[in-house]
């Protein structure tokens, strides 16, 4: 019973994160932050369930079929459905004023070009997240620790922290760092730029660049002291600078997997060996 509360802990988590997001942007009563932040929030209070519901049940030796179906299902909602909507809903709150139709700038029949394009970046982005997620059940040949030390292709986790994190990051700076007047052309920019990462993301979701489990990868068994340093560091930064170190560390993790990618096709290219010329 208690993975399958964790799971849907997680899937809450996402209802949540979209019943917040749908609301009009503004303060909640949620430490006073803004509906988007709390959405944002609610989406890796989803991710923590997420990495320990299978722990849990490894642990308590209660994995089972359908417990990997129930977690698919809710990665779906927390990490697919929840982190396209809620960069729908910020879009729309800073382009609102530009719409013709029905009063949203983001949809399928809107005039704006750019309005268009940022709900079919959602779209693909939530098919993206499908694809994987079926990608990853049809694969993965068993529950054990062993078979989840890799992913194939951006995880889902991965993809919803790196466009969280950056709405989160964007409200912070928009309420904490800009004044009125200069906030109008940042959080307008902003908007528009979180579409252009969640699409890069689609595309690492449906590629087969390798990608680290950070659970079983880096948080699991004994380390050496550099190793320690690199878990702390980002914990200690995160004290002072919550908003930025999650982006930063999320937009890492993305990225890890290409560079990745690129240094072992360089450690593996064939060195071309010339022989000297004889003496004639």
């Amino acid at each position: 019973m208690v993975p399958t509360v964790l799971t849907l802990a997680n899937l809450v988590c996402g209802f949540a994160a979209i019943h917040y997001a749908s609301e009009p942007l503004g303060p909640t009563a949620v430490f006073g932050w803004s509906t988007i932040t709390v959405g944002g929030a609610l989406i890796f209070l989803g991710m923590f369930f997420d990495a320990i519901d299978g722990s849990v049940a490894r642990l308590t030796r209660s994995t089972s079929d359908l417990g990997a179906q129930l977690d698919s299902l809710s990665d779906i909602v927390t990490f697919g459905v929840a982190p396209a909507f809620l960069m729908l809903q910020l879009v729309d709150a800073y382009h609102r004023e530009s719409a013709t139709v029905g009063g949203a700038f983001a949809g399928p029949g809107v005039a704006s070009f750019y309005g268009k394009a940022v709900w079919a970046i959602a779209a693909l982005y939530l098919c993206g997240a499908g694809l994987r997620l079926a990608r990853f059940n049809a694969e993965t040949p068993s529950h054990e620790e062993s078979d989840h030390r890799f992913f194939k292709g951006l995880p889902t986790p991965g993809a919803a922290g790196a466009v969280a994190s950056l709405i989160l990051l964007q409200q912070h700076l928009m309420f904490t760092r800009f004044a009125a007047t200069e906030s109008l052309a940042f959080d307008r920019v902003a908007a528009l730029t979180i579409p252009v990462i969640a699409l890069l993301c689609a595309i690492g979701m449906v590629s087969n660049i390798r990608y680290p489990h950070v659970v079983n990868r880096y948080l699991r068994g004994g380390r050496d002291f550099g190793s320690l340093v690199r878990l702390i560091l980002p914990v200690v930064a995160a004290i002072w600078f919550l908003q930025e170190t999650l982006a930063a560390a999320c937009t890492f993790y993305v990225l890890s997997g290409p560079l990745g990618m690129l240094r072992r096709r360089s450690e593996n290219a064939p060195t071309l060996i010339v022989d000297p010329p004889e003496n004639e």
